[in-house]
């Protein structure tokens, strides 16, 4: 069941992004693979921000019925440089609900991407955030907020 589970994680993966590129306004890298996808995905997100010159992913999406990782919604996070996967030692995820309430979590390596599942059905603005620990030990912070818009005078969501 697990073994299932990752498969069709894995594959939800790969079709999501290719999704993600096609309508993002910031460039993902020439190497981007092409596949067929609907244009809309109805509960996705997938923001970019650059971190210390990475440039991360943070997609989420409703966790299918059944396939929930320890919450409603999955939140993936991809760290790429000069277009390819970044090597990444370790990353940790926290969120912060819109009533304050942070919630952190280890997340779980699935190929190029970090995951781990969370509760984000409460209506209002999530801060989502990553510390990940690149190869050479140097640990990187960001985030962004979900849904997308920022609170106006906020920096923490734009587009660099």
């Amino acid at each position: 069941m697990k073994k299932h589970g990752l498969m069709l994680l894995a594959a939800m993966l790969a079709s999501a992004s290719v999704w993600a590129h096609e309508g993002h306004e910031q460039a993902v890298g020439e190497g981007s693979q092409a596949m067929a996808m609907p244009q809309t995905m109805p509960g996705a997100f997938l923001q970019k921000k650059e971190i210390d010159g990475y440039e991360v992913s943070f997609h989420v999406m409703k966790a299918k019925e059944g396939h929930a990782m320890g919450g409603a919604y999955d939140l993936m996070i991809k760290v790429e440089k000069d277009g390819k996967p970044a090597p990444v030692a370790a990353a940790n995820s926290k969120v912060i609900s819109p009533t304050g309430k942070p919630v952190s979590k280890m997340m779980m390596r699935m190929g190029d991407w970090f995951m781990a599942g969370y509760d984000l059905g409460q209506s209002g603005q999530y801060q989502l955030m990553v510390l990940f620990k690149s190869e050479d030990g140097q640990k990187h912070f960001g985030g962004v907020y979900y849904p997308a818009a920022a609170p106006s005078g906020s920096e923490h969501g734009s587009h660099h």
